[in-house]
């Protein structure tokens, strides 16, 4: 029997049960760690524990004043891609996912070796805001200042909002779409076409279903990735740094992020360096307040920092969506106008069989020549694969989720004690997101910019180095359990 210390049971909260084992070892030895899961059922009576998150420090004794705040407990939700799909490496690699290592950058920071400085740059992503927003009762506006002033009283030095990731993301998926849509009748795979922004759908497609359905996957990176190619490409070009002195922390609201920022296609081997370090979800970041007994009200407002030398963030904006990043509204809008010739102003959702799976349609001469779909939470993820297996799918594009309800429903925020949606709070996230206002990717002059100066045009191989990756069926190892399906 495992010491409890050394045990960490994740909570209950949507799909999947797991356990994962961290097993006590030697200082000088590799910590492995054990899962097994299975597919929950209906009446399942599970508890929400957590434990320490273990990982490496500099090797020194030396007590700080971060020792309480690293050594808090972590409560690991269930991450939705677990199933059947953490290997002992990657579930030793994720628990340095946590606000350990975070601290641990900050100590080193305050040592007299400058050689181990780090730049630490946090990256705030916009489905978080709103969070932070409702629950501490100010505009998101205010929410954003104050948790930037939050984190650099800390030691931050830079504060970045990832709207600007997304602004690339959504352009890359945007081409795609009606690259793969114009050769349709050519390319077996090239439609339909799904979206990618989602780790957890990432994965569960990569690691249980085939190349029938990842050949289907967009191949633009997520905003956090993309974010991550900015911050240690663009960002550190700028300040003449070399990526690898860049400690680059992501606020998320999920966990799935953590799993997504350990993909070895997201590591730089030229500079020994991952594109994003670290992700922390918002609630761990209140953990952090908590532990430190700081109220956001006391907390000074500063503004959001950006890319562009002393340029700083103006008020935040988001895309169109209800609850994403809106990549249906923006490639569908895009489409329309550049296939059909058609301008899309207001888009009609249709629910289907729950509020989570909707469509869209495009008619034109009595013909339907667009149809999007939204497909939210593992049940209507599972249908729609089920209906293309059939061969009996009609979608042109689906915006894929993991989470019921959308990202603001991550499982790294705005939940109960017992591990339950808080949904008083949701509703009141999904007010504050739908009052941002909204700015189209293609109105955004810095990319355009950036496209020209740094990544060398719009068609370069570059773009495609630096914004695009590929997405396969991946072979499960001895050390990860075989579900069935």
């Amino acid at each position: 029997m495992l010491p409890p210390s050394s045990r960490l049971k994740r909570a209950s909260k949507s799909h999947w049960k797991a356990l994962l084992e961290i097993l006590p070892t030697s200082s000088h030895q590799v910590r492995t760690t054990h899962q097994e899961c299975s597919k929950k059922q209906k009446n399942d009576d599970t508890q929400s524990t957590s434990a320490d998150a273990s990982s490496s420090n500099d090797g020194s004794e030396e007590k700080n004043e971060f020792d309480t705040l690293a050594n808090a407990k972590i409560l690991l939700s269930d991450c939705l891609a677990c199933d059947s799909c953490m290997t002992l490496e990657e579930g030793a690699r994720v628990f340095q996912q946590n606000q350990k290592e975070f601290f641990r950058i900050l100590n080193l920071n305050k040592k007299c070796d400058t050689s181990k400085h780090k730049v630490l740059a946090v990256s705030l992503c916009p489905q978080s805001l709103p969070y932070f927003a409702a629950k501490f009762n100010f505009s998101v506006n205010e929410a954003a200042k104050r948790l930037c002033g939050f984190l650099k009283s800390l030691g931050v030095h830079y504060v970045f909002d990832t709207t600007i990731a997304a602004d690339f993301s959504i352009l890359e998926s945007q081409r795609e779409f009606v690259q793969r849509y114009q050769r349709r009748n050519q390319e077996e795979h090239a439609l339909p076409m799904f979206a990618s922004a989602c780790p957890g759908w990432i994965r569960y497609a990569e690691r249980v279903l085939t190349n029938l359905v990842t050949s289907h996957i967009c191949t633009a990176k997520s905003p956090q990735q993309i974010m991550g190619s900015l911050v240690k490409g663009y960002f550190a070009r700028q300040q003449n740094l070399s990526p690898d002195k860049i400690f680059h922390v992501v606020v998320a609201p999920c966990y799935d992020k953590k799993l997504e920022a350990l993909r070895e296609d997201f590591y730089t081997a030229l500079y020994n360096s991952p594109e994003v370090d670290c992700v922390l979800t918002s609630g761990e970041i209140v953990q952090i307040m908590e532990q430190k007994n700081v109220s956001m009200k006391d907390v000074t407002e500063v503004a959001i920092d950006t890319l562009f030398d002393d340029l700083k963030e103006g008020d935040v904006v988001r895309h169109d969506g209800k609850r994403s990043d809106g990549y249906l509204e923006h490639i569908f809008k895009h489409a329309a106008k550049e296939l059909f010739g058609v301008d899309v102003k207001e888009i009609t959702y249709r629910a289907l069989k729950n509020k989570d799976f909707q469509e869209v349609t495009l008619e034109k001469d009595g013909e339907t020549v667009l149809r999007f779909a939204a497909a939210y939470g593992f049940r209507n993820i599972q249908n729609m694969v089920l209906k293309l297996k059939k061969g009996k799918f009609l979608y042109h594009f689906v915006e894929v989720l993991a989470c019921p309800g959308g990202c603001l429903n991550g499982k790294g925020q705005a939940q109960t004690e017992d591990g339950k949606p808080d949904r008083a709070l949701l509703a009141q996230m999904e007010e504050v997101y739908t009052a941002i206002p909204v700015r189209l990717p293609e109105t955004n002059l810095q990319v355009q910019r950036m496209y020209q100066d740094w990544l060398e045009g719009m068609d370069s191989k570059k773009v495609q180095d630096t914004l695009h990756t590929t997405y396969s069926a991946v072979s499960q190892s001895t050390s990860s359990l075989d579900i069935k399906w």
